[in-house]
């Protein structure tokens, strides 16, 4: 049974490299906000509700975390097997959905709007995660994951290869990004908004690819290897802080289960260990210098001595 450390500095926080020192807060402890999911994902804080939403895709359910009182509900059920979330630069919930195969906008009144569904009259695959740029445009990666089975959506037949977009919701045109990556995955934005990070999530070994954005903002371009991982140690969902170091959902054996820390030129230099995997991560708080993790059957919290890049 996973108990958070009574100890200072939190043992489950290691240093791999001193430039992680920046960082790491001696008086801060991993906490455990909430259990009893199947599979937990997509966490996106909500500054002016003071609370956390994210999916846990096989209970077919978003749930709530107020951060006054601690108090866990349900936000949405049935959320058609929620993925991966992100809010728009207006504020608006941003959803990828399996079950639908769709991306969806929840408006200021709680209604929900279709962005995209199809691509060329072909229906996407499973939308899986999402992050808006402050041109507005929104990008998303397309895995099969959702209809390779009926747990985390139904099966289905793939229409599209598994591609990276970026839609105009201004337009409502779409683009393919990427169309050479194996299982697109956790996706975010540099800082400065120069370089995509995309995680290809079934490349042996699995890894964090990184792209430059060009000029316009509309294209991405030289593809190149940015984190090498391996079967056992595999990056999921992840952000970037104000300085460009990535935050990456890491894990499948014990000893890599948790939060991987990465310097913008792919250095590892610090790990945050969880007792499970963990899928997916935001920074949140007053001060955005909490880091939220979505992590299998739970969701876990650090604060940290950073704050997260704006957007995602």
């Amino acid at each position: 049974m996973w108990e958070p450390s009574q100890r200072y500095p939190d043992p489950n926080i290691d240093v791999l490299d001193p430039a992680f020192n920046k960082y790491r807060l001696p008086l801060a402890s991993v906490e455990r906000l909430a259990d009893g999911c199947r599979w937990s994902e997509g966490p996106v804080y909500f500054g002016d509700g003071r609370y956390l939403l994210w999916s846990d895709i096989p209970n077919n359910r978003i749930l709530k975390w107020e951060e006054e009182t601690g108090t866990v509900s349900v936000f949405r059920k049935p959320s058609n097997n929620a993925n991966g979330h992100t809010r728009d630069r207006q504020g608006r919930l941003m959803s990828c959905e399996h079950d639908t195969r769709r991306i969806t906008r929840t408006e200021y009144d709680g209604s929900i709007t279709v962005l995209m569904d199809r691509f060329e009259g072909k229906r996407l695959n499973s939308p899986n995660d999402i992050v808006v740029k402050s041109d507005d445009t929104i990008w998303f990666t397309d895995p099969v994951f959702g209809i390779l089975g009926n747990y985390e959506g139904h099966v289905a037949d793939p229409e599209l290869s598994t591609n990276v977009y970026r839609l105009d919701p201004r337009t409502g045109k779409a683009t393919i990004v990427a169309d050479d990556i194996i299982a697109p995955n956790g996706l975010c934005f540099s800082p400065d908004e120069k370089i995509l990070y995309i995680v290809e999530s079934r490349s042996e070994p699995r890894r964090i690819l990184a792209y430059d954005v060009v000029a316009d903002g509309s294209k991405i371009a030289n593809r190149r290897i940015a984190i090498n991982g391996t079967l056992s140690d595999t990056p999921d969902g992840m952000r970037c802080d104000v300085d460009g170091n990535i935050w990456a959902g890491w894990g499948m054996t014990p000893e890599s289960d948790g939060v991987r820390v990465f310097t913008p030129e792919g250095q590892p230099i610090g790990h945050i260990h969880l007792p499970e995997r963990c899928a997916n991560v935001c920074f949140g708080g007053r001060m955005r210098n909490r880091l939220f993790m979505a992590a299998s059957h739970g969701l876990y919290a650090l604060y940290v001595n950073t704050q997260g890049a704006p957007g995602g």
